[in-house]
C-alpha cells in the first residue's frame, strides 16, 4: 500500500527521507537484536507488492512487523502503522528532519525516531 501525499513536494520529500529512514531502522532492529533473547530475522513477500518483514521468534511466539510499516513512523506525522490509515487520508511528512535551507538530512534526529520506534516493539514484547 502506497500512502498518498497532499503534494508533489511532500512526496519528494519523503522519497528523500526514505532511504536514511530505512537505514536507520535497520540499524537500530540490528542493535535490538544483540541484546534480546528474540531470534531476529527477515522475510520479503512479494506477491502482491513487495514487503519485507521483521521476524521475532521466541520459543513458541512468532511476531511479524512491516518494516515499510516502521519506516513510515518515522517518516510520518501522527502515523499509527497500520496500512488501513494509508488508504484512508493523506499522510503528512514529518520535515523536521529535513534542514529545509540546505536540504540536509538530520541523523540524529532520524535515528532518535528509529530507536523509538524500535524501542517500543522491543520493549512490549509479551
Amino acid at each position: 500500500m502506497q500512502p498518498k501525499f497532499v503534494s508533489e513536494l511532500a512526496w519528494r520529500q519523503a522519497e528523500f527521507l526514505m532511504q536514511p529512514i530505512y537505514i536507520r531502522i535497520i540499524d537500530r532492529i540490528r542493535q535490538q537484536s544483540e541484546v534480546s533473547t528474540w531470534k531476529v530475522s527477515y522475510e520479503e513477500v512479494r506477491d502482491p507488492h513487495p514487503i519485507n518483514y521483521l521476524c521475532l521468534e521466541s520459543e513458541d511466539k512468532q511476531l511479524k512487523f512491516d518494516i515499510w510499516d516502521l519506516c513510515y513512523q518515522v517518516c510520518f506525522l501522527n502515523y499509527d502503522g497500520s496500512h488501513s490509515e494509508l488508504e484512508s487520508r493523506i499522510v503528512e511528512v514529518d520535515t523536521s528532519s529535513i534542514d529545509l535551507e540546505t536540504g540536509a538530512i538530520d541523523w540524529m534526529l532520524l535515528d532518535n525516531k528509529a530507536k523509538a520506534v524500535i524501542a517500543n516493539i522491543f520493549d512490549n514484547l509479551p
